[in-house]
């Protein structure tokens, strides 16, 4: 199999130019790996000092304190850095590493803030207090003490790390400087000018990002983009994508009373704004999740020959995972997940009426609220899809409004809605495959990896790469963390392994990486 995944993307280079990059990659690996078991406590002191910054994006002062963080965690490796200014937010944090004699520049994208948290739904109650783990908790996993600095007590690859950020993204930062040290301990020398960007908004949508890179556009000359966002496939096996979905949010709120009724008083006559909720969001997709909504899916662009092969080469595991998330039939009409990741997505992130559990109440709610979400794929615009489906509610016979409806609103019309549309929504992007950076790229990681690594057209989730497409440069996903960290959710973890892995893989990009 090894041979197979490589000689796909091997087939054209000369043996000689193969084995002295083969040896390249593979001598980067080994000092990484060594440095790694000789640091591995100053590299989790590094990571959880980080960690236990609040995060939040709107939270500007601890914002500005993880920017300050990270500029003397670069200007330590000897980086240049520059903290780029947002006004009333965090800035981007830019660094520039020159080598002599290289050829090509490298930008490594990663976003240094985090979604907000309920700390009530953590295990530990406390997500910026990083705990250590023996095992994912959903295994059984316990807490345990992180060794004490002085005990020669390597961490196990199984161990994990539970903090907001520990996975998405701060520890590939960590990552990535980690190998940067290996590699100047060991004396190799990196094969790429290195600069770093790192974004204290991307979960609040990226909504300064791109003005903020055009304002300093003489900063960005380079030849490729590598991104750390994201997990690695499903599977446990490293990945490479080329692609993402672009995101479009939105929140809608029905409404039935002016206050909420007595529901044994009114019941049976009073409208119910949650089940007016409930029949507009069923009347969204049929049985197998295809989406309803008229012209959804015309605007999606094809995937080339290259794309279609890699598709069929990813693992079929889709049995495996819907196990391991405990649900009998997943949606899709037979669709297996890859493929449905090259289509856009409807999805509802949550709902609320009124109370529930002990708070429950009987009443007729006077509202009902839900925000949802759809990912876009390479060929959509988010305004378009909005229109789409805003078209598809009147057609349900709704009154639609962008705000509060008036008396005169509600008593003219059966059934109102409002719908506003989130302030970030960003398109879908992607790069060729086929270009001489990608087929050099999936070489090194496939070499780091041992053949192992899947390669993906396109990662389900969003990130906003399509700035540095607008801006003419190629980019690719290396992600590097395990799938299974509850990313987005409490209790987001790490799992060390992938940590390390990740750490090796870096270095040998930025030791091996030549086209």
């Amino acid at each position: 199999m090894r041979k197979i995944l490589l000689g796909l993307v091997l087939g054209i280079l000369p043996y000689g130019a193969l084995a002295q990059e083969t040896a390249q990659v593979q001598g980067a690996v080994k000092a990484v790996r060594e440095y790694r078991q000789a640091n591995e406590d100053r590299i989790m002191r590094e990571l959880r000092e980080f960690l236990a910054i609040p995060n939040i994006a709107s939270d500007t002062a601890n914002i500005q304190k993880n920017a300050e963080r990270l500029q003397g965690m670069l200007e330590a490796r000897g980086i240049e850095t520059h903290l780029l200014p947002i006004e009333g937010r965090g800035p981007v944090v830019f660094g520039k590493l020159e080598v002599p004699g290289a050829k090509r520049t490298v930008i490594f994208y990663a976003h240094y803030d985090g979604q907000p948290v309920d700390a009530a739904a953590w295990t530990d109650k406390a997500p910026f207090e990083p705990t250590l783990y023996d095992n994912a908790i959903e295994a059984g996993g316990k807490q345990i003490p992180f060794p004490a600095q002085d005990l020669a007590t390597h961490y196990k690859d199984d161990w994990r790390i539970y903090a907001r950020s520990a996975s998405d993204d701060k520890s590939p930062i960590v990552a990535l400087l980690t190998a940067l040290d290996a590699l100047n301990e060991k004396k190799i020398p990196l094969a790429v000018n290195l600069k770093v960007i790192f974004e204290g908004e991307e979960e609040a949508g990226s909504p300064n990002l791109q003005h903020t890179l055009e304002l300093h556009k003489n900063l960005l000359g380079a030849d490729l983009l590598i991104t750390a966002d994201g997990p690695v496939h499903q599977s446990g096996r490293p990945l490479v994508f080329f692609g993402n979905r672009g995101i479009l949010g939105f929140q809608l709120t029905t409404y039935g009373p002016i206050r909420a009724l007595h529901s044994g008083h009114y019941g049976n006559w009073a409208p119910n704004p949650a089940l007016q909720m409930a029949r507009l969001l069923a009347s969204m997709k049929n049985e197998d999740g295809r989406v309803l909504v008229d012209g959804f899916y015309d605007d999606v662009a094809p995937l080339g020959n290259v794309e279609r092969k890699a598709l069929e080469a990813m693992p079929k595991n889709d049995a495996e995972l819907a196990r391991e998330l405990e649900f009998a039939k997943p949606d899709g009409g037979g669709k297996s997940l890859v493929e449905l990741l090259q289509l856009p997505s409807l999805n509802i992130r949550g709902m609320r009426s009124a109370y529930v559990g002990e708070q429950a109440q009987n009443v007729v709610p006077d509202k009902a609220e839900a925000a949802l979400d759809v990912r876009l794929v390479k060929g959509e615009e988010p305004g378009k899809k909005f229109d789409q489906i805003v078209a598809f509610i009147r057609k349900q016979g709704y009154f639609v409004t962008t705000d509060t409806p008036t008396k005169e609103e509600r008593l003219a019309h059966p059934k109102v809605v409002r719908v506003v549309k989130d302030v970030w929504n960003y398109p879908a992007s992607r790069t060729p495959m086929d270009l001489p950076v990608s087929k050099a790229l999936i070489q090194v990681v496939q070499e780091a990896a041992d053949g192992n690594a899947v390669i993906a057209p396109t990662l389900g989730g969003s990130v906003p790469m399509y700035i540095f497409e607008d801006l003419g440069l190629p980019w690719i996903g290396v992600p590097i963390v395990n799938y299974d960290n509850h990313q987005h959710s409490s209790d987001e973890n790490l799992r060390l392994g992938h940590f390390w892995k990740g750490m090796e893989t870096y270095g040998a990009l930025l030791a091996g990486l030549d086209w």
